[in-house]
């Protein structure tokens, strides 16, 4: 078949899970509940940040950006799934599909980012704690989520520029339920050799960095810890990150292996399946992880819950 330009592609098809018109009824209302169990714990957590003095730190601070984030991740990629599914189709605009792969670059990016600055902010609070607020002052904290936001646009724009560099063949058919650049990537009819490097590039710069920044000051924090000598002063200590780490773990762990699954496995399917982890399942646990293994979130919850009352 003979590529033609990308232009003329004016939309692709989504293939998504399954063409069961039972099951896509089952599943919008699965992917519904999930979206709004999202959006609202999430909301809580920006709402109980911003209304309670108690929050004002720089840790919170950070948290009410994570949870923006994660919004963000979800609706780039989960209300345009509901719509197919209401509607029986599987279309996406050429125009949307940019969009979702530059938003989830972006949100992705942002996420990764918020969480190696919200490390450091640990860092700084276990071995360094009576310098904790001269170093994490409210200018500090803003510059950091600015450059993470600076960062992800330099990323999103990155991916936005490559997607316009690929041609596809007509009637272009993504086995998965949103625009994955990796996705679309393998579809492509285009000379791929400098655009592959080029991922490689990105992928290390954007993903690898924030991880070693993550790693390295979990290595400090624990080597911090394993210092003191009080078995309940460690136990205090760890509790300060024991959130943190969790979701880092789910973030980190689940994105690595969607990576390795999607490449040693022959369906991409499952690979549209275990993505449903870090775009769905992630962005609507971490509000439940904060908010359990964090007194000061549930007691702000609490609060905001018998004035609503």
């Amino acid at each position: 078949m003979e590529p033609q330009n990308h232009t003329r592609v004016s939309e692709f098809l989504l293939l998504g899970f399954s063409d069961d018109p039972e099951l896509q009824l089952l599943l919008f209302g699965l992917f519904l509940s999930l979206y709004l169990v999202t959006v609202l714990g999430n909301l809580l957590i920006i709402l109980a940040v911003s209304s309670d003095p108690h929050l004002h730190s720089p840790m919170y601070f950070f948290l009410s950006n994570l949870s923006l984030a994660d919004i963000s991740i979800s609706t780039t990629t989960i209300p345009k799934m509901l719509v197919n599914f209401q509607t029986h189709s599987k279309s996406i605009t050429y125009a949307g599909c940019i969009a979702q792969v530059n938003f989830f670059a972006l949100f992705a990016c942002l996420e990764s980012l918020l969480l190696t600055v919200m490390a450091y902010d640990r860092l700084v609070a276990i071995c360094h704690p009576l310098y904790y607020l001269v170093i994490m002052n409210p200018r500090l904290c803003g510059l950091l989520v600015l450059a993470s936001l600076s960062i992800s646009f330099l990323n999103s724009l990155l991916h936005y520029l490559m997607m316009t560099q690929l041609t596809f063949c007509a009637g272009v058919e993504l086995p998965h339920y949103f625009c994955e650049f990796s996705q679309l990537f393998n579809l492509t009819c285009s000379d791929t050799s400098i655009s592959s490097i080029l991922i490689y590039f990105i992928g290390t710069i954007f993903g690898g960095v924030p991880l070693s920044g993550v790693l390295y000051s979990y290595s400090r924090i624990i080597s911090s810890i394993l210092r003191l000598s009080s078995l309940g002063g460690r136990y205090k200590a760890f509790s300060t990150c024991g959130s943190h780490l969790s979701v880092v773990c789910l973030f980190y762990g689940t994105g690595i292996g969607v990576y390795i699954s999607s490449a040693l496995s022959s369906s991409p399917r499952k690979s549209a399946v275990a993505s449903v982890m870090y775009t769905v399942v992630i962005p609507m646990l971490n509000p439940f992880i904060y908010s359990l293994r964090n007194k000061d979130i549930k007691s702000s919850l609490w609060r905001i819950s018998h004035r609503i009352a």
